[in-house]
């Protein structure tokens, strides 16, 4: 009798190297554990002392504190993976988990790369191509061309007049915040295109451009899919990503509010349709701005994302699981029907930083009171004792809550909040606090530049 596609994968791999550091190797290797599978955990000098590294089953030191000799050192993970006699790598977001190339060799390697095909994180890692692909596949996008920007400064004057002004310039190849430049009017056109070119060649390693119209008042709105190797997809239900400054996440919510269901469920079931056409594996976000009641794709993050918490949250779906799941060629074991989200989840990235000016604040934590209680979870590695690294991102911790309804999780974040104790470093812990007191976010509000008018007004204040 021949083998089902659960058993012939059972036997993929049982030891995965967690290509990453901080609150997410944590989550990361507690998910392994659940699975049964052992966890390799690597850390630079810097991170010597990651208490990760105490409960994994090998704990190797890569390389210097400096990311890039170490946690970006693809030879030097590889390497790793090799002496520990890792099956897997899972490289948890940031670093090189959005690296085609690293996916490419982790698989020359003979090694599992837990994440999406070498071929899907190209294409939806470059910004046009991934455009593309949506437009065939269905998927609502900005107003804008699928191609790249010219060289010819009349064609480009052009594109700008038919899309309309104001538009914005991005990084083909761009991301997280990076690489692009708002333009208003058209005797800003050539100099703002000229900055951005710099910037991505600088940034990402091409120069390659692309130009879409700018939405003046829109919300950042995510889908999360889960995919498997057997033509199987569901999306998780959507969130809402708007409260951003400088084009960085700061809080997150599950649902996002005041969606009519019909609209976001043909959008979702347009993201699943998309997976299905470019044979996506694992887990990814599309990424779209919300104006009007109309949805336009901007990206797709091929990764596990910072804020998947609130979607599991809602859900009661396993992400991370899931995503190793799919790696290891299991069917996916749910349907588009199973999937019923409920309840209103909130996520706070607490950061080491100054609440005021938002500068990096390293030194070593004092003292450290988390809450606990229903409907709270925080994901963290940090603990009283922990030196806080100026090397890295300053994301030390995610406070997270779920309850019945949207003012009910905010009653319960700002009392989650209010019991949050981190003393040695400064933390942007007060500026949390004060923005959920917030009448108009509290009232659902908001849209994407909404964050950085209300930061405006309270230094002007």
């Amino acid at each position: 009798m021949p083998e089902t596609p659960e058993q012939s994968a059972a036997g993929r791999f049982d030891t995965v190297l967690i290509a990453n550091r901080g609150e997410i190797a944590v989550r990361i290797q507690r998910a392994c554990r659940e699975l049964g599978l052992k966890t390799i955990a690597i850390c630079s000098e810097a991170d010597r002392q990651a208490p990760y590294g105490k409960t994994a089953d090998s704990f190797l030191c890569i390389g210097p504190s400096t990311a890039a000799k170490s946690y970006l050192n693809q030879d030097a993970i590889l390497l790793a993976a090799r002496l520990a006699g890792a099956g897997a790598i899972h490289p948890g977001y940031g670093f090189l988990s959005e690296n085609a190339a690293f996916a490419d060799a982790v698989e020359k390697a003979g090694l599992i790369f837990i994440g999406p095909t070498t071929s899907s994180i190209a294409t939806m890692g470059d910004k046009i191509s991934a455009k593309r692909a949506m437009m065939t596949a269905g998927v609502p996008c900005v107003p804008g061309p699928d191609t790249a920007l010219p060289d010819d400064p009349a064609t480009i004057e052009r594109i700008a007049l038919e899309i309309g002004y104001p538009v914005i310039i991005k990084a083909a190849g761009g991301g997280g915040g990076r690489g692009m430049r708002v333009v208003p009017k058209a005797d800003v056109l050539h100099e703002a295109i000229a900055l951005t070119r710099e910037e991505a060649r600088k940034a990402f390693g091409s120069p390659s451009l692309y130009m879409e119209k700018f939405l003046q008042h829109p919300r950042h709105i995510e889908i999360q899919v889960v995919c498997d190797d057997h033509g199987n997809a569901v999306w998780l239900g959507h969130r809402d990503c708007s409260m951003q400054r400088r084009h960085q996440k700061v809080v997150e919510e599950a649902p996002a509010p005041g969606i009519a269901p019909d609209i976001i469920q043909s959008v979702g079931l347009a993201c699943v349709q998309a997976c299905l056409h470019i044979g996506y594996r694992g887990v990814g976000t599309f990424e779209f701005l919300y104006e009007d009641g109309a949805f336009y794709f901007i990206e797709m993050n091929t990764r596990l994302q910072v804020e998947h918490p609130v979607t599991e949250m809602t859900s009661g779906v396993d992400i991370v699981q899931a995503q190793i799941r799919a790696a290891q060629g299991h069917v996916l074991n749910l349907n588009q029907g199973d999937v019923t989200c409920e309840g209103h989840s909130f996520e706070c990235r607490i950061n080491a930083e100054d609440p005021e000016t938002f500068l990096p604040s390293a030194g070593v934590v004092t003292h450290l009171a988390l809450p606990v209680g229903p409907g709270i979870r925080v994901d963290t590695h940090i603990h009283a004792g922990y030196k806080v690294s100026p090397y890295y991102d300053s994301l030390i911790a995610k406070l997270i809550v779920h309850a019945p309804t949207r003012a009910e999780a905010m009653t319960r974040m700002r009392e989650a909040l209010a019991g949050t104790e981190v003393e040695g470093i400064s933390t942007n812990i007060p500026f949390l606090r004060a923005l959920f007191e917030d009448g108009a976010f509290a009232r659902g509000e908001t849209d994407i530049h909404y964050l950085e008018q209300w930061l405006k007004l309270r230094r002007a204040a």
